[in-house]
């Protein structure tokens, strides 16, 4: 597959899944307007390497990986300049109520246990396909989110004390 063809195709996989993408990494931030930011810086790398795509039947799990990699340097470059999920007002329906809960029990765990629970559990993502994108063993994958998911059940336990 030539240079040009490894474009078009992720090209096409950013426009298909862009909504998938920007819900990757609004997990990270957890603030529309840096999720949105990080989303384009991911689509601009995504294109700019894309001649480096070896196994063009993964460009969606390539990108979701530079996406997330995305995440992680605006995270460790901007930390502190954004809104602590802890200023979010807790005023409106119930519904907004547990979304809020859900992104402050999210918050409690670290970035790979992060990813992994919105990659299995938000976006449906098989083991496999997880696995291939953190260079994993798939019952590493699966220990993992087993922990990730302990957690968060003991977060959302004991009423949204630190674990």
């Amino acid at each position: 597959m030539g240079k040009m063809d490894k474009e078009a195709l992720v090209r096409e996989c950013l426009t298909r899944n862009y909504e998938k993408y920007y819900r990757i990494v609004y997990c990270y931030t957890f603030q529309e307007q840096d999720a949105m930011d990080i989303v384009q810086e991911g689509a601009y790398r995504a294109i700019l390497k894309s001649d480096s795509l070896k196994n063009p039947q993964y460009a969606d799990t390539w990108i979701c990986r530079i996406m997330m990699n995305e995440a992680v340097r605006f995270l460790k470059k901007y930390k502190g300049d954004t809104v602590p999920i802890e200023s979010m007002p807790e005023e409106g329906t119930e519904d907004q109520i547990a979304d809020l809960d859900l992104k402050r029990a999210l918050g409690m765990l670290n970035q790979e246990e992060r990813s992994l629970v919105v990659l299995k559990y938000f976006e449906e993502e098989k083991i496999s396909t997880i696995a291939k994108m953190f260079h994993m063993n798939e019952n590493t994958i699966k220990s993992r989110l087993y922990r990730a998911v302990e957690k968060l059940k003991k977060y959302m336990e004991e009423g949204g004390s630190e674990v």
